[in-house]
Parts: C-alpha cells; structure tokens; sequence
C-alpha cells in the first residue's frame, strides 16, 4: 500500500472518530428527555463524583489559596500594596483557578474512575448483557454519569473557591491582621455578577466535557483489560486538553461581554 493510501486511509478514519463523537453526543441528548428517567442512578453518581471528591477538592483548594497568596505577596509588597492582595486573590480565584483547578481534578479522579469502570464493563461483556436483559445500558450507565458529571462540577467549583479563600485568609491574617470581615469585603469588592456566572457556565462545560469524554472512552473500550488501561488513560489527558480549550474560548467571550 503507498504512502498516499495510508494518508488517505488516516483521514478517514479520522473523521470517522470524529462522526462517532457527535452521534454520541447526539445520542445522550436524545435519551436525556426520554423516559425512563434512572433518577436513582443519577443520584448515586452524583454521591460518587461529589461527596467522594470532596477531601480531594479541600486540601487542593486550601492550599492553592496559601501558595497563591505566598507567592503575590512579595510583588505587592514591592509597590507598597499588600492592601490589595485580598481584591487579587478573590479575582484570581474565583474568575480562574477555581473552575479550571476543579476541573483538572475531576478531568483526573472521575475522568479517569468512569473511563476504566465502562471500559471494563464492556469488555466483560456485562453491557452486552444489560441490553438482553431488557436494560437500557446507554441511559442507566451513561446519561446518568454525564448528567452528575455535569450537575457536581459547579457544586465542586464553588466548594474549591470558598476554601481556597479561607486558605488565603488564613495566611493574610498571620501577616496582616486582617479580620475576616474586612478580607470578604476586599477579596468581593471587584468581583462582579458576570464573573460568578461566568465560572459556574464553565464548569457545566468543563462537567459535560468530562462526562462525555469518560464515557465515550469507556464505552468503545476494545482489546481487552488492556484497553480498560488505555480508555482510562486517553479519557484523563483528552478530557484536559478539551478544558484548556474550553476556558481560553471561554475567557474570550466572558472579556468581549465585559468590554461591551
């Protein structure tokens, strides 16, 4: 076979990939308003992908709010404006390292928990045996997960935001003994309606994109347990690649609507 046929038979299989992705998104938002509604299901993802991430979620967040006011300090100090580092750290935060922090997290811990959960579900053949025994295993195993996916990430997201401000108190009040009244009251002072909306629409996209990614994987899991390995893997590093992409498209539109 030449070389041209090899680049042909690439592209092809490409856009195949590609075509396979939107039928699968298409497909969940099909199956999403049509009964039978797994409310159990979806409720007992929501406990694994929240309640279960929130230690993780905790320590991440309280010690990204100490470093980041560690590291902001000295600049500040530089100028004479450590008065401002609350204002700073609140911005910081809560317009950008809260939803992109807790989406790489869960891009890790749950991206990679339902991408090995489905993939080895699948090549045991127990997907196979849900649809024989009259069990719809597209809405039981993978609307459900996409929708707790998507429902859980802003709950994280705000979760990561208030205890990485309480880190960076912690840390303003051991130098500047600052009350907590006041940090509030300067850490919100310039964010604004637009900010908060703006990382809770992200982290629904930032959710929807892991649950899609992680059950896409898991689901066309072939070649055995080792793909059960490869699914889990390529569900991590895609699902944080597309949050990447997503918070700099994001980032974009938010500053064109600010600039209006």
């Amino acid at each position: 076979m030449s070389n041209t046929a090899i680049s042909l038979e690439k592209i092809r299989a490409k856009f195949e990939d590609v075509y396979d992705v939107y039928s699968f998104i298409a497909r969940f938002f099909k199956e999403v308003f049509l009964p039978p509604y797994e409310f159990k299901e979806i409720i007992r993802q929501c406990y694994n992908i929240g309640y279960k991430s929130v230690a993780l979620i905790s320590l991440t967040g309280f010690i990204t709010g100490i470093v980041f006011t560690k590291q902001s300090r000295p600049s500040l100090a530089e100028f004479g404006a450590t008065s401002w580092l609350p204002s700073l750290i609140g911005i910081a935060i809560i317009r950008a390292l809260a939803p992109l922090i807790t989406a790489l997290i869960a891009a890790g811990k749950i991206g990679s928990n339902i991408g090995a959960e489905l993939g080895s579900m699948n090549v045991t053949e127990q997907i196979d045996a849900m649809e024989v025994s009259g069990v719809k295993p597209f809405k039981f195993l993978v609307v459900s997960r996409i929708v707790a996916t998507t429902l859980m990430l802003p709950g994280l997201m705000i979760y990561n935001a208030f205890v990485g401000i309480l880190g960076s108190f912690l840390n303003v009040y051991n130098n500047e003994m600052t009350s907590f009244r006041n940090y509030i009251s300067d850490a919100f002072s310039s964010i604004s309606f637009l900010d908060i909306s703006a990382s809770v629409v992200k982290s629904l996209v930032f959710g929807f994109t892991i649950g899609v990614v992680g059950c896409y994987k898991g689901y066309h899991t072939t070649q055995g347990t080792q793909g059960v390995g490869k699914a889990a893997n390529s569900a991590v590093v895609v699902s944080m690649f597309l949050v990447f992409i997503e918070e700099m498209i994001i980032v974009q539109i938010v500053d064109a609507i600010r600039s209006l």
